[in-house]
Order: C-alpha cells, then sequence, then structure tokens
C-alpha cells in the first residue's frame, strides 16, 4: 500500500491540512470537560448566572469554531482521498494498456475490473478516514489521559490501565483481520468472473438450456463469498463488545473511587464530570479507532492487490522506446519467421513449435489449419501481441522485439476474431484506423469491404449510431465494418483474421477480389478455414497442431500436403455431390 502513496505527491498540501485542523477540532474538544466542571462547580454550585451563561457561551463557541475546523479538515481529506485515487486509477488503466497478451490472460478481466473499482473505493474510503482520523484519535485519547493527570492524578492511573487494554484489543483483531478481508476480495474477484461469463455468455447457456446449473455455480460461488465476508465481519465485530467491556469497567472504577473522593473532600463534583466526560471521549476515539483499522485493513488488503497489478506485467514497456520503424533495414525478405515457437502461460505443449518461413513485400500470405492449430497465434506474433519463446519473429531486416510498439504497430491494419466495434458512430469507428481520415478515404473504405451501398443509404450513413459492440448490425456487418476500420489507415501489413466468417461465398469472393485489385500492394495475411478464401494467396501456410506442416501455393500443397489436401477435399467434393 505504501508503495501508492507516490500518487499523493501532488495534493501533499491538502494531506496535511485535514489531519491539521482535525487536531485543532481535537485540542477546542478537549477543553470542553474543562468548561462543563467549571460550570458545575462554581456556576451551579455557587448559584451564579451570570458565570453560568459564560460558560454556556464558552461552549457554544467552542461548538462553532470546532466544527468549521471539522468541515475543513473533511473538505481536504475528501479532496486528497478522491484525487489521490484518480492518479491510482489513471495509472492502473494506462498500465493494463500496457500489458501484453500473455499478461492480461494471466491476470484474467475481472480480476482487472475488481481492481479497478471495488478495491479503488475501499481504497478512497481508507485514505479519507486516515486522514482525519489516524492523527486526531490518538491525540484525543492521550491527550485526555493528560488532562485527566492535570485534575487527579490517583484518578488519571484508571486511565493508564484502560488506554494500553484497549490498544491490545485493537491491534489483535486488526492483525487477524488483514489476511481474512485480502480473501475476502480474492474470493469477489471469482464471484465477478462468473457473473462476467455468464453475461457475455447468456445466449449459449440458454441455448444449451444451462440456467439452472449456471445458478448452482453462482449461488455456490456467492455462498463461499458471503461466509468469507460474514466469518471476517464476525472477528471485526468482536471489537465494539470487547472495547464496551474494558471502558465500561474503568467507568464502575472511575464513579466508585469518584464518590469516595467527593466524600472525602478530595474531589468536587465538577472534575469527576470532567473525567467522566475524558473517558467517554476516549471510548468515542477508540471505537472510531477500530472502526478506522476496519477500514484501513480492507484499504491495505485492496491497496497491495493494487500494487500487485502495478508491479507486475507491462512486458511492452520494456521496448516503447526502441528502434523507429524508419531506422529499420529494408532489407528483402520483407518478414522471416526464424524457428519460432512459443508457448502461452502455464500451457502444457507448445502453441506453435519451428516455424520458419519468409514473405516478401507485398505478397498474400494464406494461413489454414483445423481448430486450435495455432493459426491466430502466428499472426499476433507480428505486432507482438504475443513474444515468441524461442526464435526471432522479424520485420525489415529487424527483430519485432527492437522497434518502439506504437511505432511498429502503425503498420499493421488488424481485423480480429472477434468483430469489436465501439459506441458512437460508423465514422468514429473508422476514426480508430485514422483519426484524421477524410470522409472520402472513409467511404473508399468502406466500398473495399463490401458494405459501401449500406451505408450510403439515406437513413444510415457515417454519422449513424452504433450501439455498444455494434449489437444493432448483424454479424456479417459487424465484420465488413471492422474490415473498413482495418482499410482506412492504408497499412503496410494487413492481417485478417479469420474475418469473413459471417461472410456468404459471394460477399467473400468480392473482399477478395477488392483486396488484390487495391490501388497499393500491403503484404497481406489471411487466416482462414476455407480454402476458397486463400487459393490465389502467393504463399499458403498449413498448420496442424502448431507445426508447419506444409508451405506453398495451392496447386503445391494439393501435390504435396495431405492435411491440406484433406481440408479442401472436405470442402469442395461435398459441394459437388450436393450440387
Amino acid at each position: 500500500m505504501r508503495h501508492l502513496l507516490i500518487y499523493m505527491k501532488s495534493y501533499r498540501k491538502e494531506a496535511a491540512l485535514a489531519p491539521l485542523f482535525k487536531m485543532l477540532e481535537a485540542i477546542l474538544e478537549l477543553f470542553v470537560p474543562l468548561v462543563i466542571a467549571r460550570l458545575i462547580d462554581r456556576g451551579i454550585g455557587g448559584g451564579n448566572r451570570i458565570y453560568i451563561f459564560q460558560m454556556c457561551a464558552i461552549l457554544i463557541v467552542l461548538g462553532m469554531v470546532g466544527l468549521g475546523f471539522s468541515i475543513t479538515a473533511q473538505f481536504f481529506a475528501a479532496k486528497a482521498a478522491v484525487e489521490f485515487v484518480k492518479n491510482v486509477k489513471y495509472a492502473l488503466f494506462s498500465h493494463i494498456q500496457r500489458l501484453s497478451y500473455g499478461e492480461i490472460d494471466t491476470f484474467g478481466t475481472a480480476t482487472m475490473i475488481t481492481r479497478m473499482t471495488s478495491d479503488m473505493n475501499q481504497v478512497q474510503t481508507g485514505v479519507n478516514l486516515t486522514l482525519r482520523l489516524l492523527l486526531r484519535s490518538p491525540f484525543v485519547v492521550f491527550g485526555a489521559m493528560i488532562m485527566a493527570f492535570t485534575i487527579d492524578r490517583r484518578m488519571a492511573m484508571i486511565f493508564v490501565v484502560m488506554i494500553p487494554a484497549l490498544c491490545v484489543v485493537v491491534f489483535a483483531i486488526m492483525l487477524v483481520g488483514i489476511p481474512l478481508y485480502r480473501r475476502v476480495q480474492n474470493k469477489l474477484d471469482g464471484l465477478l468472473f462468473i457473473t462476467k461469463e455468464n453475461l457475455e455468455g447468456v445466449r449459449v447457456i440458454r441455448a444449451f438450456c444451462k440456467e439452472e446449473e449456471e445458478r448452482k455455480k453462482f449461488r455456490e460461488q456467492n455462498r463461499t463469498l458471503t461466509q468469507s465476508q460474514l466469518f471476517a465481519g464476525k472477528i471485526s465485530a468482536i471489537m465494539n463488545p470487547a472495547t464496551y467491556i474494558v471502558v465500561n469497567a474503568a467507568v464502575i472504577m472511575l464513579l466508585y473511587t469518584g464518590a469516595l473522593r467527593i466524600e472525602g473532600g478530595l474531589l468536587t463534583q465538577g472534575a469527576v464530570v470532567a473525567l467522566y466526560n475524558y473517558l467517554t471521549q476516549i471510548l468515542v476515539e477508540l471505537l472510531k479507532m477500530a472502526n478506522l483499522i476496519i477500514t484501513v485493513t480492507k484499504s491495505i488488503a485492496s491497496g497491495n492487490r493494487i500494487y500487485e497489478m502495478l508491479r507486475d506485467g507491462g512486458g511492452e514497456e520494456n521496448h516503447t522506446t526502441g528502434v523507429p520503424v524508419s531506422e529499420a533495414a529494408k532489407s528483402e525478405p520483407y518478414i522471416r519467421f526464424d524457428h519460432v515457437s512459443m508457448s502461452y502461460a502455464n500451457a502444457a505443449d507448445e502453441a506453435l513449435t519451428d516455424i520458419s518461413f519468409t514473405v516478401n513485400k507485398g505478397e498474400t500470405v494464406g494461413i489454414i489449419g483445423g481448430t486450435g492449430s495455432g493459426k491466430s497465434t502466428l499472426v499476433n506474433l507480428l505486432p507482438c501481441f504475443y513474444k515468441a519463446n524461442a526464435g526471432t519473429v522479424s520485420i525489415a531486416g529487424r527483430d519485432v522485439k527492437a522497434y518502439a510498439v506504437e511505432e511498429l504497430r502503425t503498420l499493421f491494419g488488424i481485423v480480429p476474431q472477434k468483430a469489436v466495434l465501439f459506441q458512437g458512430t460508423i465514422r468514429s469507428n473508422l476514426q480508430w484506423g485514422k483519426e484524421q481520415a477524410t470522409e472520402e478515404e472513409m467511404l473508399d473504405a468502406l466500398e473495399l469491404a463490401q458494405i459501401g451501398d449500406y451505408v450510403r443509404m439515406p437513413q444510415i450513413g457515417l454519422d449513424h449510431r452504433v450501439s455498444q459492440e455494434g449489437r444493432n448490425f448483424s454479424g456479417g456487418q459487424r465484420q465488413r465494418l471492422t474490415i473498413a476500420r482495418a482499410f482506412v489507415r492504408r497499412p503496410e501489413i494487413l492481417i485478417l483474421d479469420d474475418s469473413a466468417s459471417a461472410l456468404d461465398f459471394a460477399t467473400d469472393a468480392r473482399l477478395r477480389k477488392a483486396i488484390r485489385e487495391m490501388d497499393y500492394h500491403p503484404t497481406t495475411f489471411i487466416v482462414s478455414q476455407r480454402t476458397s478464401s486463400i487459393q490465389f494467396a502467393d504463399k499458403i501456410i498449413v498448420l496442424d497442431d502448431g507445426l508447419a506442416v506444409g508451405i506453398g501455393t495451392h496447386e503445391e500443397l494439393l501435390e504435396s500436403c495431405e492435411v491440406y489436401r484433406e481440408i479442401y477435399d472436405s470442402q469442395f467434393k461435398k459441394e459437388e455431390k450436393v450440387s
């Protein structure tokens, strides 16, 4: 948690003023019992009404000034806490944006969401209460004890015994509570993961009638979380009764001893009332301190979880200032895979094994293979979404790991397997490809992607609304819009990762023809399970269980590669039989 305090640097003034004003409020609060003691002994005891009114006026002034100090402290504490968490959120979000695909897979989306939301709220509450109470409560406790000594030393010894006993209770519960609340937050990750999975896969769940099974899974995870929270809450709940036992025992001793000393003429009634008030102040402050410790315990657990994510990962940051693309050697072949192997984190087997091939500038490369053969993994190595465990992936004669990441990715136009659109308009989504794209460039890209006629309709247009995840478009329309987004930037390297799976054969054929007839010739990688989509490629790479079992043209592979021939025959011979 302490590692996060660097994000408080800009708000050190607020962080200092908040406890300062709370201390001033506490000083005024410590004078109140003395004023009440004099009011009782001199005013009420002596029947002096003027003195009573004077003391009441002093109490009102102390209350009003203390309220002003308290509000000021609350303002500075709230401002410091909110701004601190804003900085941490920005740092964490920026860090997540720099995580590689592998690191995102390792952390998991549910964990990242929990740390950006629930954990951040816990930290904000903890910082706010810490600035307000961390110094004030101990100051009032020990200040009250010192003031008790100024009234009567013998009676003050009750405070000396009570305060350490209370501290033992409070800190013992705190030490037990910290790991418990950390476990609660981890279980919250699990519940959020199940919730996210259900929301994303709601159609699949309903299609397979798995609603009741998923409800049981959710109830079980929720029950586990609830039990952990209840156990942690029960441990924390011990604090109030335990502190009340100690304080009430001290109150009994105070009243009994005070009565004896008043009877002996050694103490006044006002002094006993003042001591009782100090005892009450200590009780209130220690209860505040107990609640503060519970909150801080949660906050520390959450802060440590946030720091773990900030500390770990960020693999892409290692070469954000690498060699500019412009300084790369313009050599042939343009792209080279040299004995490349790659495996995912915690995977038993390699996703790719000893892959070697070259690609010249402007060539079209088809990649085909069965499900799980490593097609998407291979193309994801080019923009350095994943890093090879062995071998070298190079572009223009230089290892992709040596490039500045942002510059490297400006070379690419990527259409992922899942068509992802963002809430906004068609125009704003196309501008992800090129921020300063003109309307003519956008319309040209839409024409190439075979969706120009649809967008040119009077009721549509570039400013047509795109709902969240593009749900107001069909699957084929979403795919063609994501293809247009890649085209609009006119990339040097175009990656189409099974991006035509939702298109009919005629539209797919027109799209491939449009790519071949583009006025410039990007180096194109087409990942597909259809041989018809890649048969005209300059080079076809056939993958089987992570191995390149064939590399060549369509005709060459039909002769030499059994895997490719089986895929081709399974698609075309069936169609011939049907016809």
